[in-house]
Parts: structure tokens; sequence; C-alpha cells
């Protein structure tokens, strides 16, 4: 019960940081109503106004002071109600090249930028996830579930601590050697120690080798992966929290497969190709976020929904580098396999992390 309070409540302050960060990148637009101020001089660095924004700092002309007007702002930083998000969204979807040609080429103050829709698809799908995974029943595949409660791997390693315990009492019991039992023991208190520091300090915690040179190495590399066989669960959770945290490196994965299939032009520079990868990965992460959540619910067409991936790729390519039919089919074949690659890297990247490097 406290592993799914803790989830729940988790995903709500995910949801709320997304919109914070999201809101830092987006400028926020005025908002009219009662109970604002109306003075005429900005409260924040004292320059005379001269319309609804300070022309010198930018905070708006008129502060609100109401609850209604409060919560107005909460949901229109949760969910930003307003023009921007409802033209990008429709176009995300359906008119992807468009959106990214239209934003590339200048005319963005219509849309939501491609960094600030990336990292709010990041933390709500991380929030879905996550309470996707606290509401279901860990005990009965506690080994291999990767969504995963920060309580369920805790319980995890205690069990089998608990077990080992039971185990050397009989050992000794019957006179054997315990060496080998108070090793995994002390190898379980740590990771239950890094678990900890984990989730106080938000990072991921450092597995060392002893000894010089070579010796050093190999023994570490055995020692991270007998703690990754003998706790799985540890490994998902820090590999979760890792994917979470370093999301945004799938960006700079991707951009150089990306001019691998424009190198020779001169008109698409790297700054096109990281605008149509970020917009391309926050629609991609969406999907598999909304597919999820069908088939979590029994909907048949949840898987179905991922067909609409490649098309989608097909339809950005089209819309973004102006190729035709031909150019965007075989671009869109090549890049799926980039995309295969770029993801086997992060996953790789991520893995190796959470494994204590």
């Amino acid at each position: 019960m406290t592993g799914d309070i803790e989830g729940i409540a988790g995903g709500i302050a995910d949801i709320g940081t997304g919109a914070a960060v999201a809101g830092a990148i987006e400028r926020e637009r005025a908002v009219g109503g009662e109970g604002h101020t109306h003075e005429g001089a900005c409260l924040n660095c004292g320059t005379a106004l001269q319309g609804p924004h300070c022309h010198s700092c930018g905070q708006r002309a008129h502060v609100h002071r109401t609850i209604g007007a409060f919560f107005h702002d909460l949901v229109h930083g949760v969910l930003h109600f307003e023009g921007k998000t409802w033209r990008t969204l429709p176009l995300l979807a359906w008119q992807p090249g468009k959106l990214t040609r239209e934003y590339i080429d200048g005319r963005r103050a219509r849309y939501v930028s491609p960094m600030a829709l990336f990292l709010f698809v990041v933390f709500l799908s991380f929030a879905l996830f996550n309470a996707l995974g606290d509401v279901s029943d860990f005990e009965s595949d506690i080994g291999t579930d990767p969504t995963r409660s920060m309580a369920t791997v805790k319980r995890d390693i205690d069990q089998q601590i608990a077990e080992l315990q039971e185990k050397r009492k009989e050992a000794v019991e019957a006179k054997k050697d315990v060496a080998e039992i108070d090793r995994q023991i002390a190898d379980l208190r740590s990771d239950r120690a890094e678990l900890n520091e984990i989730v106080t300090t938000k990072g991921a915690g450092k597995v060392t080798g002893k000894g010089p040179g070579g010796e050093a190495v190999a023994e570490g590399l055995n020692a991270t992966w007998r703690k990754a066989k003998e706790n799985p669960s540890l490994l998902i959770y820090k590999a979760q929290t890792s994917a979470y945290k370093y999301s945004w490196m799938l960006i700079p994965l991707s951009v150089p497969f990306v001019w691998l299939l424009f190198p020779f032009s001169r008109r698409f520079k790297g700054y096109d190709h990281t605008v149509f990868v970020t917009y391309s990965i926050a629609f991609m992460i969406a999907l598999v976020a909304v597919a999820s959540l069908l088939i979590y619910v029994g909907a048949p067409v949840g898987g179905l929904l991922l067909l609409y991936a490649p098309y989608h790729m097909y339809r950005q390519l089209r819309g973004t580098y102006g190729v035709g039919r031909f150019g965007a089919l075989w671009r869109m074949l090549v890049l799926s396999l980039f995309a295969w690659v770029a993801i086997g890297l992060f996953a790789g990247l991520i893995t190796w992390m959470a494994m204590g490097h």
C-alpha cells in the first residue's frame, strides 16, 4: 500500500515537474480576469509598463491574486490548454513534416518548441508508466516485471537477505562453511544501502573493483555482473531511473543517423536534423505511452497503434525535407533500422550506468 501511494505521489510530482520545465522553455501568455492588480510599473523591476508584459524583464503586467486565477495557471501549466498545444499536437500526430518545417523556417510563435514538448512528454510518460506499474500485482512476477516500485525492490532485497540468513543458520547447525553465504548477504546489504542512496540523492551509486591494473577491471566487471544476476530487480529499478533522467541523450545519439540520410546536402544542416529528431522522438514516446495504456485497459487496438510509427516517420521525412515518395520510403526504412541502433546504444549505456559505472 505504501508503495502504491509513493508511486501515485511520484507520478503527480513528475507531471508537475514536467510542466514546470516545459513552462520555463515556453514563455507564458498573459491571463486576464478579476483579481489582478492594475499597477502602472512592473512589480519585478519597476519599469513603466507599456503593454501586457514588461518590455524590460518580461514579467506579466498584471499579477493575479485570486484562487480561481491560481488554479487557472495550474491547469494552464500542466496541460497548456491555450492555443499553442492544440495547434501543435494535431500537426505532430498527422502532419509532422509540416510542423517540423514550420519551426525550422522560423514560424514558431504558434507552436510548442520541440524541446519543451519532448520534456513534457518524457515526464508525463514516466509518470504514466510508474502509475501503471504501481497498481499492478508485483508479487506474482517480482523478478521480471520492469515496472516496479521502489518499495517492491526493497522488499525483494529484504526477502533475499532473510532467506540467506535462514540458510546460514541451517549451515551453522550442520557445521558447514558459511563464507559464501556471508558474502552474498553482504552484497545484498550493500545493494540495499545503494538503493537508499539512489532514492536520497536521485543519482546512481558506483561499484568499484579492488586491486591494481587489469585485475581491478576484471574484478569490477565480475562483481557488477554477479550483482545484476542476483538482484535483477535492483538493476531494473536503476536502469528505469537512469532512462528517465538521461532520456535527452536519445537526441544526440539519433542526430548523426539522420545526417547520414542527407550526407552531401548543403540545404539541410545539423539544426534541421535536431529539430526533426526531437519532434520525432517526442511523438514516438507519446505513442508508446498511449499504446501501453490501451493495452493495460484491454483495448485490442493498443498493439496495432504502434504500426503507425513507420508511417509517421515517412510523413515527417516527406514534409520536412521535401523528398519524393520513393526518397521518403527508402529513408524511412533505413531510419527505422538506425532508430533501433540508437535505442540499442541508449539501452546499453543506461544498463552500463545502472550496473554501477
